[in-house]
């Protein structure tokens, strides 16, 4: 989807008085592409990853640790702002 918007960003025109050159656009087109493709594999590569150690026996445990320990929180927090105490 980027490179679609930088594709018809770029053959609409930016409104300057300078019109870019074909390849000028054409190049532009290919480094949004570039860019867009290299950001999603980043992300792709990072969301893979943190998945790894997260369904992993330690990862699983610190998870749970960590969700009990907000929920406790979040009971406290109810408790304490209660009217009917």
């Amino acid at each position: 989807m980027t490179v679609l918007y930088f594709a018809a960003l770029v053959l609409g025109g930016s409104g300057t008085s300078a019109t870019p050159t074909p390849p000028e656009r054409a190049s532009f087109v290919v480094a949004a592409f570039a860019a867009s493709a290299t950001w999603q594999l980043l992300l792709a590569t990072s969301g893979a990853l943190l998945g790894r150690a997260l369904t992993g026996h330690l990862g699983r445990l610190l998870t749970a640790l960590l969700s009990s320990l907000v929920i406790i929180a979040l009971a406290i927090r109810l408790v304490s702002s209660s009217r009917l105490l």
